[in-house]
């Protein structure tokens, strides 16, 4: 007499689920998904979420840098929710590349161009010399001059630069598909309509900053598709005065 087989154990079924971090509850992507009986391995999404052939009886086995490994069997119900636990003895493989941080660009522009950083300092205006105090001639033809105007509008363009350039090595494009899932013009319009400024981005911890990206994503849902305008230039007009 022939055995019939539970549904559940007849052939392949597909299993779909979702991969967390124990300690945050965010998702988590870039999981890799192992199956020992076919040798195959896939990734999940970087919403978490995975869906995988397997047959009932299998066991897969989760991996991520960082995290414990963790192995389970196919469940009845083909769902399967797994909460990764963090490996605190890991230690993260340090990447050596060409990229400068921000600060090394910034004193370089000093060096390059330390002629226009010595115009926009004007220094002391009072000079001390053998015959007493007086006031520095330098230091008032910095102030005054037109290439001492110059140099202070060039110097602060470089500074908005390097707190641009600090900002861009916080706020990354990965860190936001990390944390939402977002990919392309989308990924883009959030990037650019919810940048923080820089006094926020160096003085929030990972915490705080990964909680405003979430916050600022609420907000995103409600129009995903709204275009910021773009900024008007700047025109800085430098007008002499007659008498």
């Amino acid at each position: 007499m022939l055995s019939i087989l539970p549904l559940f154990l007849q052939g392949q079924i597909q299993l779909e689920g979702i991969v967390y971090d124990e300690e945050s509850k965010d998702r988590l992507g870039r999981v890799q998904i192992y199956n020992p009986r076919t040798h195959q391995r896939i990734f999940n999404n970087a919403k978490g979420e995975f869906r995988l052939e397997v047959e009932p009886t299998d066991t897969l086995v989760f991996i991520k840098d960082g995290f414990l490994a963790d192995t389970l069997a196919v469940p009845k119900n083909q769902i399967l929710v797994l909460s990764m636990l963090r490996d605190f003895r890991y230690i993260e493989t340090v990447k050596v590349n060409a990229r400068r941080s921000p600060i090394e660009i910034y004193e370089e522009s000093k060096r390059v161009y330390r002629d226009a950083y010595n115009l926009a300092d004007p220094g002391s205006l009072i000079s001390v010399g053998p015959t007493g105090a007086g006031l520095s001639i330098n230091a008032i033809y910095n102030l005054l001059s037109k290439e001492g105007r110059n140099a202070r509008r060039f110097t602060a363009y470089m500074q908005q630069v390097y707190e641009d350039n600090v900002v861009d090595s916080i706020f990354t494009p990965d860190l936001v598909n990390n944390l939402l899932g977002l990919e392309g013009d989308q990924l883009q319009n959030f990037m650019i309509r919810y940048r923080p400024s820089y006094a926020f981005a160096t003085r929030a911890s990972h915490y705080q900053l990964t909680q405003y990206i979430k916050s600022k994503y609420n907000m995103f849902k409600i129009l995903p598709d709204l275009r910021p305008l773009p900024e008007l230039p700047k025109v800085d007009f430098d007008v002499k005065q007659e008498n």
